[in-house]
Order: C-alpha cells, then structure tokens, then sequence
C-alpha cells in the first residue's frame, strides 16, 4: 500500500469506525483519580490516543463525586479503550459495569486495560451505540461521539432513556462550542427535566434523571 493510500485511509476513517483498518501503533498512557494510579493501553484508531481528554476527566470525576448508589448497575456508552468505565468501576467495585463501543479495537483494549487495572466487575462488548443493550441500569454514563453528528449523538441520548431504569440517571459530558445547548434542550425533552452539575474549560457535565 502506497503513502498516499494509507493516508486517506486515514483521512475517512473515525474513531466511531466498526473496524478501524489503521495500522496498530499501541502506545501506554497513566493517570491519577483520588490518588489511585491507572495504566491504559491506547493505539491507532481510537478516541484520544494519547492522553485521556479533558470531557471524559471531568465526566468521571464529576461522577464520582456525584453518583453514591454503590450496589448498582451502571453503563458507559462509547467506552472507547475505557477509562471512563474502568475508573468508575474500580472505585465502585460492588457494582456491575457494562461497557459498550462500535470500535472493534477500542473493545479490545478496553477489555486489556481492565485486565491490567485488575478490575474484574465489567463487562465490555460491541454495539452501535444501543443496539446490542437488552438490560437496564440504575445509571448511563457517556461521553458521545460528536465527530458522528447530532443524530448520532441525540440516539445516544433516547438510548439512555430507553434503557434506564425509573430512578436511573444520565450523565453526559459536552463542549458548549460543540452543542451542548441543543444537547441540554433534547435531554429536557426526554426527561423532562436536566441540569448542568459541572463546568469547566468550556467543558459541561449535563445530568438528567428518568422518573
């Protein structure tokens, strides 16, 4: 394959992609969260390679301090290689975590990072945002694809409500440059109700709860 082939390869292909066909390049990333140290495995064809970004930090630190139902069922929806799910899941290690992404690798890695930061109570599989999800959860975590499109990220959205149970909560994190006022309005429309619990960096934390 040519220089210029495999650069449109890279060109059309995404993050959000089934099956990434970049050549693998895997790279270790490590982080702190309340003095715990995690080590992920990250490559080619995945969201955010080389650093967690800055919305899924803040995402999974505003959860922690937020959400206090231990013994619970919990998803994170678009996990990529996972940190979200993984950290949530080591500090809440009496609930079941369920992790699910469209990207083959990112599953893949996911499943790796989880063995590396022994944590055992997840399960990760493949889906197109909800399509493969038969169970309900007590709360849905994600931090959605935007590079997908409003579409994309709005059946994100009315996936979580399907799936949540009545009590459950959502929890998404969005730039405000890159909707998060048209992400704020289709939440409180589906759930009739939603409140920003943290802002920074331009950077917004929206939470809504299905009653």
């Amino acid at each position: 394959m040519s220089i210029r082939e495999r650069n449109n390869i890279k060109k059309m292909e995404h993050y959000y992609s089934n099956k990434p066909t970049s050549e693998k390049n895997e790279e270790r990333i490590e982080t702190i969260f309340n003095d715990r140290k995690f080590r992920f495995r990250t490559s080619s064809g995945v969201f955010s390679k080389k650093f967690i970004d800055f919305g899924s930090m803040l995402l999974i630190n505003t959860f922690l301090d937020d959400y206090d139902k231990r013994d619970s069922k919990i998803l994170d929806a678009g996990c990529g290689y996972g940190p979200i799910g993984i950290v949530i899941a080591s500090f809440f290690n009496s609930a079941e975590v369920d992790m699910l992404d469209i990207n083959e690798r990112a599953v893949e890695l996911a499943g790796t990072n989880a063995m590396d930061n022994k944590v055992t109570n997840v399960n990760i599989f493949i889906s197109d945002a909800f399509e493969s999800v038969m169970e309900s959860y007590d709360a849905i975590v994600t931090n959605p694809p935007i590079r997908a499109g409003k579409k994309t990220v709005f059946d994100f959205f009315e996936g979580a409500f399907q799936r949540l149970r009545h009590g459950g909560v959502f929890y998404c994190v969005i730039q405000k440059k890159q909707g998060a006022e048209s992400a704020f309005r289709k939440l409180k429309e589906l759930f009739g109700n939603c409140e920003m619990i943290a802002r920074k960096s331009g950077y917004q934390i929206l939470k809504s709860q299905k009653f």
